[in-house]
């Protein structure tokens, strides 16, 4: 098996996303500490992987602080022996809109996601080089942070920021050999479960049914295990040379996204003086400037969300 000895921590990773990565790791021969806030769902994660023929332990305890981060480490340590992969999941969802959002929604979804990477990735880094150790960080972002979605304030500026730290991460820790990558995973989730386009995608799914084509191939939408390969692929010594990049991942699509790059440049002696932008900017850059959010495909007609019986919410 590729990941043979090797040994994971998978945050957040006592059901959905997290879990499928963590089966996934597990499947491919890799220990694996599994976390959760929930100690009945983190049992129930290892019960599952052990099944599996996997080994597995389990930390319940909130990503965030460094405390955790260090609890976390040192359970792979004192369980398997060695560390030699992070994938930073865990993640919590307060979404409203911008005059609704409060601090306190903003911090808490802030605190998990992006500070929770940065705590798990610092001090796994810190293992990986103290110990000579090529290790693989794959962090999660998502199409939000690359793109921005309506009410994800906080989302969105935690997952463009874990895909900043990733391009910085590559740079600094190149030397040591370790990786550090971001998947941006398209799946069937708690979320996408509320949202009426994805309705026929997700009642075949949990029908045991492969989802519609035109979700899987169209949409590049699918379940959780479609993105875990990848995530076990980016953990392997075969990905040593890929490190810094935003994949993506969903249904029946890879792909690979770019970095922030200028899409068009002009250049004026002196300057750009605030007359000169009014009156040239439009000109130049009218139909160069870029749309934001994602924009879904109008759904084939048999695939449309079916309306909910009359006095039901």
């Amino acid at each position: 098996m590729s990941l043979s000895g090797k040994v994971a921590i998978v945050t957040g990773s006592g059901r959905g996303l997290g879990l499928a990565y963590a089966r996934e790791l597990a499947r491919q021969g890799a220990a694996v500490v599994v976390n959760d806030v929930d100690a009945a769902v983190a049992a129930e994660a290892v019960r599952l992987i052990e099944a599996d023929g996997g080994k597995a332990a389990a930390v319940v305890a909130p990503v965030g602080s460094t405390e955790v981060a260090k609890q976390l480490v040192q359970a792979a340590v004192a369980s398997f022996g060695r560390l030699d992969i992070l994938v930073t999941n865990a993640g919590i969802l307060r979404d409203k809109s911008l005059l609704k959002m409060t601090d306190e929604d903003f911090d808490a979804v802030i605190n998990v996601h992006l500070r929770g990477t940065f705590t798990c990735v610092r001090e796994a880094f810190a293992y990986f080089k103290e110990n000579g150790i090529a290790g693989r960080i794959i962090t999660i972002g998502s199409p939000t942070g690359q793109r921005g979605n309506f009410g994800q304030t906080n989302y969105a500026a935690a997952k463009a920021g874990i895909v900043g730290m990733v391009r910085t991460w590559a740079l600094e820790m190149k030397k040591s050999g370790v990786t550090a990558n971001a998947v941006i995973p398209v799946a069937a989730t708690a979320m996408t479960k509320t949202v009426p386009y994805f309705q026929k995608a997700v009642e075949a799914d949990e029908r045991g049914e492969a989802m519609p084509s035109f979700f899987r191939h169209d949409l590049g939408f699918g379940t959780a295990d479609d993105v875990s390969g990848l995530v076990a692929f980016l953990a392997s010594d075969e990905a040593a040379g890929i490190s810094g990049q935003a994949i993506g991942a969903g249904g029946d699509r890879l792909q690979l996204w770019s970095h922030p790059e200028p899409v068009s440049t002009e250049y004026r002696d002196g300057g750009w003086r605030y007359e000169d932008l009014t009156e040239n900017f439009g000109g130049i850059f009218g139909d160069k400037l870029q749309s934001v959010g994602e924009e879904f495909l109008p759904l084939p007609e048999g695939l449309q969300p079916e309306a909910a019986p009359a006095g039901v919410r």
